[in-house]
């Protein structure tokens, strides 16, 4: 008998007919005598829908309340999994945020969690009823409804995990698993059986979209083995494995050797500035990056260029694309203290980057890319590294090429697909 978090994204949870696909997978697990709770997001475009009421009914609305409304969407799954599940003879309950409680810090909008009651959770699932939770909220310490941010269901899926000390998190999703690349660029992507914390945590990070950042971290801190399952396979196929997150300690150390690039993600959602003639002195980066950290707007690839002869130089960085015009704002306010000449700004690339953590023992990984790049034409504007991902930033036109060329460089790609 093991015991299993079994999160439930929005595509999942979309209709009664969904919540019915996702209560037989529950049952299958009950019946298989595992002790099971269960995360759930909102339906499908619900959070949107909310999200778009508090906008329109203000502007300037109170976060306390926005948190009120959009967490409401995981409460109606919720409460319809549980009956779904009664239905079919499973017994079930769902529990709130407030009712567990999940403790959260009072960052409305985007908390925190802190710590999980966990001792009549954990008494009911042991008594064989199902834990239905709504992912993505929790509460503060005033009693108030917090949200964790977009995406929030999978932290609580891993917290929750973490808490009962669960013997693995699943994590259904629309994809089978983690793959090499996105499958619908490259058809001859492979599935990955594994893939380690810090290799999930990079490609997260860059732009694949299987998981959310801070619920990575959060497992590999808390070594919460987390599987990527796909919701619309037979329940009961056992032949259907998805792809396990784990510790390095779980792969062989000769499989790590052998693969040197594990993954390649894409991210179009990118826009470079350029600030032009910036003063060659100490403390003038830090005059740039300041008023961005002000504003909450994160930078990634940062390029200083080479001090010109009149004592300036020039700084190149990335922002999220929708932090564009908030960023610019930040900038011209800052102008006379950062004493930059010019503004430059571009939406029309992407970050395109290889991980693995093969690349700690193999030489040559990155003039490898460089070279596939360079030999179709595609430029290179700026480039980031870290000791198991390098990343550069090339025109959104060559997106797809470059994603192809690299994968069939590290040699990536697997069999010709079957045709549907």
């Amino acid at each position: 008998m093991a015991r299993i978090v079994m999160k439930f994204g929005g595509t999942s949870m979309a209709g009664i007919e969904r919540i019915r696909n996702v209560a037989q997978r529950v049952k299958h697990e009950v019946d298989a005598g595992n002790e099971v709770a269960v995360v759930v997001s909102a339906m499908a475009g619900e959070t949107d829908r909310l999200v778009n009421f508090c906008r329109e009914a203000s502007s300037l609305y109170d976060t306390r309340e926005y948190d009120v409304v959009v967490a409401a969407g995981e409460q109606v799954t919720s409460g319809l999994l549980a009956i779904t599940l009664e239905a079919l003879g499973v017994r079930a309950r769902s529990w709130l945020g407030w009712q567990l409680p999940i403790r959260t810090n009072d960052a409305h909008a985007s908390a925190r969690i802190e710590t999980i009651d966990t001792e009549a959770l954990i008494a009911a699932m042991a008594g064989g009823q199902v834990a239905v939770i709504p992912g993505f909220q929790g509460m503060a310490g005033d009693g108030r409804v917090t949200t964790l941010g977009r995406g929030g269901s999978d932290t609580s899926a891993v917290a929750v995990a973490a808490a009962v000390k669960a013997d693995r998190c699943d994590i259904y999703t629309d994809v089978d698993g983690v793959y090499t690349t996105d499958p619908r660029i490259v058809p001859r992507a492979r599935k990955l059986k594994k893939v380690t914390y810090e290799e999930m945590l990079e490609l997260a990070s860059v732009g694949a979209k299987v998981l959310q950042t801070r619920s990575v971290g959060l497992a590999m801190k808390e070594k919460v083995r987390v599987q990527v399952l796909s919701s619309f396979e037979d329940p009961t196929d056992d032949e259907l494995p998805g792809t396990m997150i784990v510790g390095d300690d779980e792969i062989e150390e000769n499989e790590m050797e052998r693969q040197r690039i594990t993954g390649i993600a894409l991210d179009k959602n990118e826009a470079k500035i350029t600030l032009t003639d910036v003063p060659d002195r100490p403390g003038a980066v830090a005059s740039i990056f300041g008023p961005l950290a002000d504003a909450n707007i994160n930078v990634d690839v940062i390029v200083q260029n080479i001090a010109h002869e009149t004592g300036s130089t020039d700084v190149t960085f990335t922002v999220p694309g929708a932090e564009l015009a908030r960023a610019i704002d930040a900038l011209e306010k800052a102008k006379n203290t950062i004493g930059y000449a010019e503004l430059k700004h571009d939406t029309k690339i992407c970050k395109v980057s290889i991980v693995g953590v093969g690349m700690r023992s193999h030489a040559g990984v990155a003039s490898t890319m460089f070279k596939a790049l360079a030999d179709r034409g595609i430029n290179i504007q700026a480039i980031a590294t870290s000791e198991i991902k390098v990343s550069v930033l090339i025109e959104e036109d060559y997106a797809e090429l470059a994603v192809r060329v690299l994968h069939t460089a590290y040699g990536l790609d697997g069999p010709e697909p079957l045709e549907a």
